[in-house]
């Protein structure tokens, strides 16, 4: 994107709403939102699925699957992202076991990506969380070259909701340079501003989880500093 004009951010933008609280009229009143600023996508969790076609217009669904740990059998992983697209979900963010990558068992991550893969085949795409703040730079590489070779579609920085933060403009970065273009890098957890959007869209996001997604979009004419980005949570 060479671009950050509000309309072509909000193309990119997944609306996002995962809050543990979440009722069926929020995902209602985000649905309505999400056509109204002309975002690409809305992602909520698993069991608000699936939501009325005749609602969303031209928006897209995505979904989570093994959210927020990654510590979940990769049979469950993928059952649950099976699941979801028969509910509708035209993307599924799936989470990584952390714990895998910090062991530099980057095999097993691969596994684990490659199961999903195979339950959700495309033209569903497949996102790849790894918990980028969580993560030494080797250890992005080795994940973003695990999801590549698993056949993901994006790999994608943070859930939002780990206690070491969301995502970093250094994080999007290193995984971008990975990837090369290859694959798309989707940054996520503590875009709250318009400046923190487009230093990740610099950085070489090709899509943006937002839940803020109207005072981003608002704010991407103001002076707002880039310090505002990468701060944890949705």
């Amino acid at each position: 994107m060479t671009t950050t004009d509000p309309a072509a951010v909000a193309r990119i933008v997944d609306h996002t709403l995962l809050k543990p609280e979440a009722t069926p009229a929020d995902v209602a009143a985000l649905v309505a939102e999400a056509r109204q600023l002309g975002v690409y996508s809305v992602c909520v969790s698993p069991s608000m699925l699936p939501i009325d076609p005749e609602t969303l217009g031209d928006v897209k669904v995505a979904t989570v699957c093994g959210f927020p740990s990654g510590k979940h059998h990769s049979t469950i992983k993928a059952m649950e992202a099976a699941r979801a697209v028969a509910d509708g979900a035209h993307e599924v963010d799936m989470v990584i076991d952390v714990g895998a990558a910090v062991d530099g068992r980057f095999e097993d991550v691969q596994a684990d990506i490659a199961e999903v893969r195979a339950a959700v085949q495309r033209p569903t795409v497949l996102k790849v969380i790894i918990e980028s703040a969580a993560l030494t730079d080797e250890q992005i590489v080795g994940c973003c070259r695990a999801a590549e070779a698993a056949g993901a579609d994006f790999v994608k920085t943070s859930t939002g909701f780990h206690p070491t933060g969301g995502a970093s403009v250094h994080a999007v970065e290193l995984m971008a340079q990975t990837v090369g273009g290859r694959l798309g890098v989707k940054a996520s957890g503590g875009i709250r501003t318009g400046a923190a959007a487009r230093a990740m869209i610099a950085a070489g996001a090709t899509r943006l989880g937002l839940s803020g997604t109207a005072a981003v979009l608002g704010s991407l004419d103001s002076g707002t500093g880039p310090e505002d980005a990468g701060e944890s949570g949705y």
